[in-house]
């Protein structure tokens, strides 16, 4: 039998922390894996003490998952590079605006046939327009990167409530075995192979739960949020046939957890519709809310409708896509909340 497989989960948030409760029980009982799991932790100060040292004393990370206890056999290390040296499975679980510097430190430093699987909502931009965060992270490190997306609100998931999710990965026999290192009675995985529909999935449904949160905070009722879901999910589907090429984009994807299921839970729970009917009520700007709301947490819905917006506009195809447009604008070129109404009014889908 091969080595044990030692797993390193890259990010210790509210999300990579409810994902280490599962992973570290895992690997305590699978013997494929190696019995500790190292977490890296961005080292801060909580009521005068290491975060790190809480996490390794009171196998709590008291600051973005309290109340949840975190398996034994995880091990938090500050040291990034001393957390992901020996690993051969990393799980990259940063928010999206950090996975650059996390793959610059970490290059030449890894494993050579260390598989990664990750867990950022979210796009870039590149020099040709759409970089996706996997796409980032093969390119800098030169490993194989599958993704996991899915309807998975952190806490419900640290909570044990039964929820599903959706591993995109090319590799069958990868595939197979992040499986098994992810999934638990209360957490159930589907493998598909179209891990870039995936991916897009996870980043896109961010935004429109922007635009479901405008709907909350106008007051407007859940026929029209019904109205900003759907529409959403069909931007969604159109920007997927433009830029998952080459390669099929099949509708079956969408209908995955990492899909359908992932849209409505953030338009009705995620903190991107929490912030943006915050927008709305308070008149105050999406940073200071973040700050305000978040608990040093990022928001990830804002920044990917930018990113969105100067990939769709240097193609020129910002007419095709409204939703993606209305909400880019209302956030960041001071457009009224109040036309949000029209552009779903007004949608090509309707004409």
């Amino acid at each position: 039998m091969d080595d044990p497989k030692k797993v390193c989960i890259i990010g210790s948030g509210n999300w990579g922390s409810a994902v280490a409760k599962i992973i570290g029980a895992n690997a305590a009982r699978n013997p494929k894996f190696d019995s500790t799991v190292k977490m890296w932790v961005f080292e801060e100060t909580v009521k005068g003490r290491k975060l790190s040292e809480i996490i390794n004393t009171d196998h709590e990370n008291v600051k973005y998952l309290p109340g949840h206890k975190l398996p034994t056999n995880v091990l938090a290390v500050p040291d990034l590079v001393a957390a992901a040296g020996e690993a051969d499975v990393l799980v990259f679980v940063v928010p999206h605006q950090f996975i650059g510097n996390v793959c610059d430190t970490i290059k030449g430093k890894i494993k050579k046939d260390v598989l990664g699987v990750s867990l950022i909502k979210g796009v870039d931009v590149g020099s040709d327009g759409l970089k996706l965060i996997s796409d980032i992270i093969h390119e800098t490190l030169g490993i194989a990167v599958a993704v996991l997306m899915g309807a998975n609100i952190a806490n419900e998931v640290a909570d044990e409530k039964f929820c599903e999710t959706t591993i995109g990965c090319k590799n069958k026999e990868h595939g197979a075995l992040l499986k098994e290192l992810m999934e638990n009675q209360n957490f159930r995985v589907t493998v598909v192979q179209e891990s870039n529909v995936v991916e897009i999935c996870g980043a896109l449904k961010n935004v429109v739960a922007v635009g479901a949160g405008f709907c909350d905070g106008l007051g407007f009722g859940d026929n029209t949020k019904a109205a900003v879901i759907r529409l959403g999910l069909m931007e969604m589907i159109a920007f997927a046939r433009i830029f998952c090429t080459p390669g099929p984009v099949s509708t079956a994807t969408f209908l995955e957890s990492c899909g359908v299921a992932d849209l409505i839970t953030t338009c009705y729970g995620g903190r991107n519709q929490r912030v943006a009917k915050a927008f709305v009520t308070t008149g105050k700007s999406i940073e200071e809310l973040e700050k305000e709301m978040l608990n040093g947490q990022k928001l990830q819905g804002p920044a990917t409708a930018a990113e969105v917006y100067y990939i769709l506009q240097h193609k020129k195809l910002l007419d095709k896509f409204p939703l993606f447009t209305a909400i880019y604008q209302i956030c960041y070129q001071g457009h009224p909340v109040s036309q949000f109404i029209s552009c779903l009014q007004n949608h090509p889908e309707h004409k």
